[in-house]
C-alpha cells in the first residue's frame, strides 16, 4: 500500500531525490533575515526540470512580475532532472546558489543547516496565513526554528481497487477499506478465497506508511529516528503475516511502481495508487478492469493522508532579498498556483484554493474523478516523510523490511537494525 514519490505530471519532478551533500561552511552564516525595502535589482530563479512544458507559463508569469515590479529583472534557469541535488549542492559551496531555488523539503533541509536558506517565520512570516497549514509546515527542520521555503505545488493520490476482486472474495465492493485493521482484514479474505493467487496489497510499507499507520518517526528534537516504537513494530508483524499468506505480492521486495501498476492492471494485485492517466490508461488497455475501479482514500490512523510537496528558498545570502521574497511570493500566490494548477496535474497548496470548484465538481470524466478525491483529502495531508530521511536511509530501511518479511529477522530486530543505521547515517549528515 506504500505510494512511492508521487508520479507528478510535471516532467521529472517526481524523481527520487538524492541525499544533498554537505554543502558550504555551515553554521548560521546565511546573513540578515530582513527583506524589508524596495522590491528592485535582478535576480535569479531555478526550476527543476519544467522548461520544456512550460516555457510560455514561466516566461508570462516573469513578465508580469517585472510589470509590477518596475526596475526589476528575473533571470530564469532550469536544470535537468537527473542531478539536480548535485547541482545545488555544488552551487551552495561555490557561493553561486541562485536567488529563488526551486526545492523539495529534503533538499532544503542541508541548505537551512548551513545558513543559506533564509527563514521565511522571520523574513515573510506575514503571509503564512495564506498557505494550508500542513503545507508551510513542511518546510520546517526538525531542531531548528523557523521555516525555510514558500510551499509551491503539492500531490498526493487516492487508491484504486477492483470491485470485481473484492465482489468475487465476499467483500462489499462498495464499501472498501477505510483503516489499516479493514485493509489487512480484507487482504487476507482475498488471498483465501482465491489460493494465493490475487494479493491485495503490491509494495512493502515505506516510511510514509509508518508514518500513517501512526507510528513516531523522529524525537522532538530531530536528532534521531523512532520508527522502531510499538506502532512500527505492530505494522511491519502486519505485514509480515500478509506476505506469509501471499496477500502481500511475493514479488513486493523488488516491485517498481511500473511493476505493480501492471500486476493491477492484470487483476494480480487488488489494490494499487494511481492518477488520472492511469485511469485512462486502464479505459484502453482493460475495459474490464475500468469497469470496475473503485477509488478510495490512502489508508490512514491518523485522519491525515501523505502528501509531496514542492517549495521555492530564497537564498539568504541574496543581494536582492526583498525582490527574492517578492518573486517567490509572486509564483507561489493563489491566483498564480491555481493557473499552474490547471496547467498540469499537481495542486495549491494556498489556503482556500482547494474549495475552488474545479477541484470540488466531477463531470464525468476520469480526470476529474481522481483529482476531486485527491483535492479533497489534500486539506489536511502531510508530509510524512522527514526531511532528514535520506534515499540512502530509504534503502536501508527497505533491506532491513526485507529481511523481516523473509523471516531472516523479527520485526523488531529489522526496525532496530533500520533505525540504528539511519541515526547512523543522520550523524554524518550533521
Amino acid at each position: 500500500m506504500s505510494t512511492s514519490r508521487r508520479t507528478f505530471a510535471v516532467a521529472a519532478v517526481a524523481a527520487l531525490v538524492l541525499p544533498l551533500s554537505a554543502c558550504g561552511s555551515g553554521g548560521d552564516g546565511g546573513g540578515s533575515t530582513d527583506a524589508s525595502g524596495k522590491v528592485e535589482g535582478d535576480i535569479t530563479f531555478q526550476t527543476w526540470n519544467l522548461r520544456a512544458n512550460f516555457k510560455d507559463y514561466f516566461e508570462g508569469l516573469i513578465t508580469d512580475f517585472e510589470k509590477k515590479y518596475p526596475g526589476t529583472h528575473v533571470k530564469w534557469v532550469d536544470q535537468p532532472g537527473e542531478g539536480y541535488a548535485d547541482k545545488i549542492s555544488a552551487d551552495a559551496a561555490g557561493g553561486t546558489l541562485p536567488d529563488v531555488v526551486n526545492v523539495s523539503p529534503d533538499l532544503v533541509a542541508p541548505l537551512a543547516k548551513a545558513g543559506l536558506a533564509l527563514d521565511l517565520d522571520k523574513a515573510a512570516g506575514q503571509y503564512q496565513k495564506e498557505y494550508l497549514e500542513g503545507a508551510w509546515a513542511s518546510h520546517r527542520i526538525p531542531g531548528m526554528d523557523g521555516t525555510y521555503a514558500f510551499p509551491w505545488y503539492l500531490n498526493t493520490g487516492p487508491l484504486f481497487y477492483n470491485k470485481s476482486l473484492f465482489k468475487k472474495a465476499g467483500l462489499d465492493p462498495e464499501q472498501p477499506p477505510k483503516t489499516y485493521d479493514d485493509l489487512f482484514d480484507a487482504a487476507l479474505k482475498i488471498a483465501d478465497k482465491t489460493d494465493g493467487e490475487v494479493a491485495t496489497l503490491a509494495n512493502v510499507p515505506t516510511i510514509e506508511d509508518f508514518g500513517r499507520y501512526g507510528a513516531s518517526l523522529m524525537n522532538k528534537e530531530g536528532t534521531a529516528f523512532a520508527f522502531n516504537d510499538a506502532k512500527g513494530v505492530e505494522l511491519l508483524t502486519r505485514y509480515k503475516e500478509l506476505f506469509d499468506a501471499k496477500a502481500l505480492d511475493p514479488q513486493a521486495l523488488t516491485a517498481t511502481p511500473e511493476s505493480t501498476g501492471k500486476k493491477f492492471l492484470t487483476g494480480a494485485v487488488a489494490m494499487n495508487p494511481g492518477s488520472a492517466l492511469d485511469l485512462t490508461n486502464f479505459k484502453k488497455q482493460a475495459p474490464s478492469l475500468y469497469k470496475n475501479i473503485g477509488i478510495t482514500d490512502q489508508i490512514t490512523s491518523t485522519g491525515h493522508v501523505n502528501m509531496y510537496v514542492m517549495g521555492l528558498m530564497v537564498n539568504a545570502q541574496s543581494q536582492r532579498k526583498p525582490a527574492a521574497v517578492a518573486f517567490a511570493h509572486y509564483v507561489t500566490d493563489a491566483a498564480h498556483q491555481m493557473s499552474f494548477a490547471k496547467q498540469v496535474a499537481i495542486f495549491p497548496s494556498t489556503a482556500g484554493s482547494l474549495d475552488d470548484p474545479y477541484f470540488t465538481k466531477e463531470d464525468g470524466t476520469d480526470e476529474t474523478r481522481v483529482r476531486v478525491a485527491a483535492a479533497k483529502s489534500l486539506k489536511t495531508a502531510v508530509n510524512y516523510t522527514p526531511v532528514l530521511f535520506s534515499e540512502q536511509m530509504k534503502t536501508e530501511l527497505r533491506n532491513e523490511v526485507a529481511k523481516a518479511l523473509q523471516g531472516k529477522q523479527s520485526p523488531e530486530e529489522a526496525l532496530d537494525n533500520a533505525v540504528k543505521a539511519c541515526d547512523r547515517l543522520l550523524q554524518q549528515q550533521g
